[in-house]
């Protein structure tokens, strides 16, 4: 009978990142109890290497190092090589990269760890090459050195020494609880001040990139989705119009820059540059979710049909792209694909133009200039000789130029654009990853089901309740009550996280709140009971990332922080918040004793807690609840409540009858209906309307008007009353 680690066993998962690697000559096995076993049977050291598969770095690392032999030899002898995909396993990834960020200050992916066979990190570090250069150790000699002090007694106790350091230290980081704000001087706790939304949008302006737009004095530029919200909500807040400002620059830097695909919609992941010209080609699920709804904020806050033009062109592309054919969201596309002009996988062979190659598919001269006019394709170009198109020109500049209407201008830049976008299609296509993650499915349907509401389409709704019937139905166990992390063609596998629970079910109240339909709103509830169940920490006060009954790993991690996607901890406060509305369970207490908890952290560090800071001022300012007594919400009344920016804005359909109301109660499992319903029925036969905020409830109407200037004279801003004028496309 042969060991597991002799031979290579990623032939047998469902990722396609540990899939990619299951034909190298290195015996990597997946994170799992027979591999870690093995490594104490074997008394080894374990090589961990996280990665994803649109990883561009790790590609080159797979290329230079995994697929070589005499690589493979070292580590097949000498280790137990483990691989695990960062997508599926956030709970590893968070653990590791954070030992990496406490040790070297920085982290990335490939995350390359060695580990004791309990676990335990030793030596950290992202990207090796194989061979040394700069001052950096190659990837074989390190492993060999590695493997000679793990031999030596003295080196191995120094090692393991390091190891329990760098644990106890990670434990701190991610599993330690603060005392709360104001118990430390012997007084009651206190969530965070009720200024921390202006403090955080502060030091958001203080971060701002005041001439490129965006944040950071260089490159790389990332689109930091919570910091707009958090500018966003800021000024609705306090109407400072500095904050309105500094989002709306950078809302338009990255719709103009290469970080958007000019020519089929859709962010890439990040720029390399300052001006945001270069983009990393990757093209994430979890961008094109929440990207898109910093722009409905931008919209509905200035009226620019600029900002939902660019909505509307990325949910295109998510429905093309990223959309599994029963509904449900697939992962990633790959940052590389085949050039057509090398046969070789290269880094954004599918998204740049040549003038020449602009040409050829236009024919018409005066198009094939004009595009490449307004989006900087030039002979020189901006990416290794070839351009990533960056909109550089106003249609305004353009038609004096050519002597054309702007209308006739814009009329043939569409044309060109489908044109190249057809011409596209027929190059070889980057990878997709076809992993369905129940966590950013709930990002992408709340995004869904926000756009349906703020730009009066109903289809999108449709997408978000397909998107989540898949997930409920591919990845929830009813009888269980848990909810699975992934799916990937019919394989199912690992425990939900609290991202999953947190993002589906703000994804689940907001179809609800789209639609109107009350198993939308149980899915909600159902999801939030688990959170309090499993991931609810009582005596310390803090929701952990992990469920208790999961995996027992090194630490137990909490997700405070906003990284590439909002802080799951953050998403669930917010959302338990919401939920309270229409729950018995006290979800309420459990995000203000979060908040309390971590008081502390949140106020010395706003900028990096921003999702957690919107939490704090939802906790602060109270819902604004819209009750609608009617068979259906009156599209006239949405459409008016929904066209404002209303950040903590509660919709809640209810039927016009207490009869009626007695079936959606049996469905919730409530015994007595909830505030938000209670006592609100129909008046008169007729939809009625009841709007309140902090307890304070307008009387009961049947004009939409009346209820708005209700709602004007209780603390609501005036409406946005930017008509466009000066725009820079």
């Amino acid at each position: 009978m042969t060991t597991p680690t002799s031979r290579n066993r990623l032939e047998e998962e469902e990722s396609p990142y540990l899939r990619q690697h299951a034909d190298n000559p290195v015996n990597w096995q997946p994170w799992d109890e027979e591999a870690l076993e093995a490594a104490k049977e074997r008394d080894v050291p374990i090589f961990l290497s996280i990665g994803y598969s649109a990883c561009h770095w790790c590609h080159v690392m797979e290329e230079e190092s995994f697929e070589d032999e005499a690589v493979a030899e070292v580590l097949n002898e000498n280790f137990v090589p483990i691989k695990v995909d960062r997508e599926e396993r956030p709970d590893i990834d968070s653990i590791y990269m954070t030992v990496c960020q406490l040790v070297s200050g920085r982290g990335g992916w490939p995350l390359s760890a060695w580990l004791t066979p309990e676990g335990k990190p030793f030596f950290v570090g992202t990207y090796f090459p194989k061979e040394g250069q700069r001052g950096q150790p190659g990837f074989l000699e390190l492993c060999e050195r590695i493997s000679d002090s793990w031999e030596s007694e003295e080196d191995r106790g120094e090692m393991e020494n390091r190891a329990q350091q760098w644990t106890d230290a990670a434990r701190d980081q991610l599993e330690e609880t603060p005392a709360a704000a104001g118990a430390e001087a012997g007084g009651s706790p206190a969530p965070p001040s009720n200024d921390v939304l202006e403090t955080a949008a502060d030091a958001v302006l203080r971060s701002a990139d005041r001439q490129h737009g965006g944040f950071g004095s260089g490159g790389p530029k990332f689109p930091q989705p919570s910091r707009l919200r958090v500018l966003a909500r800021a000024f609705d807040r306090t109407g400072r119009e500095e904050y309105l400002e500094v989002l709306e620059e950078a809302l338009d830097a990255m719709a103009a820059g290469g970080l958007y695909d000019h020519v089929g919609g859709g962010f890439h992941r990040y720029c390399v540059d300052r001006d945001w010209t270069v983009p990393h080609f990757e093209k994430m699920l979890y961008d094109n979710a929440e990207i898109p709804r910093a722009f409905l904020a931008g919209y509905q806050l200035t009226g620019e049909d600029r900002y939902a033009t660019v909505v509307a062109e990325t949910l295109e592309f998510v429905d093309r792209e990223l959309t599994h054919e029963e509904g449900g969201f697939f992962s990633t596309l790959d940052a590389q694909s085949e050039s057509p002009e090398t046969g070789e996988r290269e880094e954004g062979a599918f998204y740049v133009w040549t003038p020449a190659e602009v040409r050829d598919v236009l024919e018409n001269e005066t198009d094939a200039e004009l595009f490449c006019k307004r989006y900087d394709v030039t002979d020189s170009g901006n990416f290794e000789g070839r351009n990533q198109p960056n909109r550089v020109r106003r249609v305004s500049e353009l038609a004096g130029e050519f002597d054309l209407g702007e209308s006739e201008i814009l009329k043939r830049l569409e044309s060109a654009r489908q044109q190249l976008f057809e011409a596209r299609e027929e190059r070889p296509r980057p990878d997709r990853d076809e992993k369905v993650l129940a966590g950013w499915n709930g990002l992408m349907i709340s995004t869904y089901a926000h756009a349906a509401l703020v730009l009066g389409e109903d289809a999108y709704a449709e997408t978000a309740v397909d998107a989540l019937e898949f997930v409920r139905e591919k990845l929830w166990d009813d009888e269980e009550k848990r909810l699975s992390r992934r799916y990937k063609d019919g394989d199912v596998k690992v425990d939900g996280y609290l991202e999953d629970y947190a993002f589906l079910a703000r994804g689940a109240l907001d179809c609800y709140q789209a639609t109107g339909e009350v198993d939308h709103l149980a899915v909600a509830l159902e999801l939030a009971r688990v959170i309090e169940a499993e991931f609810w920490d009582a005596d310390r006060g803090t929701l952990y990332f992990t469920p208790e009954s999961g995996e027992s790993l090194v630490t137990r991690p909490q997700e405070l922080g906003d990284q590439s996607t909002p802080s799951a901890t953050g998403v669930a406060v917010e959302t338990l918040l919401a939920l309270e509305a229409f729950a018995d369970e006290a979800f309420e207490g459990i995000a203000a004793t979060v908040l309390e908890t971590h008081a502390n952290e949140i106020e010395a560090s706003a900028l990096e807690h921003a999702t957690l800071c919107l939490g704090a001022d939802r906790l602060a300012s109270g819902a604004l609840e819209v009750t609608v007594a009617a068979d259906e919400f009156p599209e006239e009344w949405r459409d008016r409540f929904a066209s404002r920016y209303l950040p903590d804005r509660l919709f809640a359909l209810r039927p016009p009858t207490e009869d009626a109301l007695e079936g959606w109660l049996d469905r919730l499992a409530l015994e007595d209906a909830p505030a938000i319903w209670a006592g609100r029925e129909a008046r008169d036969g007729e939809p009625t309307l009841y709007v309140c905020r902090d307890r304070t409830c307008s009387p009961p109407t049947h004009d939409v008007e009346t209820a708005l200037e209700w709602l004007g004279e209780n603390g609501d801003r005036d409406e946005a009353t930017n008509d466009g004028s000066g725009s820079p496309f």
